[in-house]
């Protein structure tokens, strides 16, 4: 079953009398419990697929379907409701609130659910339990490495239970072997039968996803099993 399905997207941009083709005609499909990786350059445009797949920006043609919605022709609320109902993202900044402990960050795409501070914070122990900082639940960030941060993220971008995690540069900001660990988690994610999608300009951290596409030039030119 696909949980994206893209068929000839475009994105274009107008930088004031010019106009800017960011995705010149995308067709991609992403399975359920797949974990794929997207990779290429600066200004290939797989930021700009990235933003169009988490539903932070809708399509300027072409067919985009997410969770057996179809947003091509989306507007900002409609775009907002997938958002937050079935997606989870992670960052390469770990966007953590610094006087919030671990458990106040998870829980922060709670509070926008309506979901009871009760619920809230039982799900957000658990998601902690579940990344590795059950021993953590009343430090800040500052009191945190860089791994343990990133692991809070993870969890953040968990608690809402999304169909899909995306993870943009996740590994950005840490040394080799902490990355190392972050990838396995999100192999561990997806051998648990969640759906990841990974962007990265790094050949070796996509190596650890299922399927790699490669974008060029706002066209995907290359894809291959790593």
């Amino acid at each position: 079953m696909s949980v994206v399905s893209l068929q000839e997207v475009t994105k274009t941009y107008r930088l004031g009398d010019q106009e800017f083709h960011a995705l010149k005609g995308v067709t991609l499909k992403i399975e359920e419990g797949e974990f794929l990786a997207i990779i290429g350059p600066s200004g290939s445009g797989k930021s700009t697929l990235m933003h169009l797949l988490g539903c932070l920006d809708a399509p300027s043609s072409g067919q985009m379907e997410i969770c057996g919605r179809d947003l091509s022709t989306a507007s900002g609320d409609q775009l907002a409701e997938v958002r937050n109902r079935e997606l989870g993202f992670v960052f390469q900044a770990f966007n953590l609130l610094p006087k919030l402990d671990v458990v106040r960050n998870i829980e922060l795409p709670l509070i926008y659910s309506g979901i009871s501070k009760r619920e809230r914070r039982t799900r957000a122990v658990e998601v902690a339990n579940a990344v590795g900082l059950g021993d953590r639940l009343g430090n800040r960030p500052t009191q945190l490495s860089g791994g343990q941060c990133q692991r809070v993220a993870i969890g953040r971008a968990l608690v809402n239970r999304p169909k899909i995690l995306f993870a943009d540069e996740p590994t950005g900001n840490l040394d080799t072997a902490t990355g190392g660990m972050i990838l396995e988690m999100f192999c561990d994610l997806n051998r648990a039968g969640k759906t990841v999608v990974l962007v990265t300009h790094d050949p070796d951290v996509a190596a650890v996803s299922k399927r790699v596409i490669e974008i060029r030039d706002g066209l995907i030119c290359r894809e291959y099993v790593p």
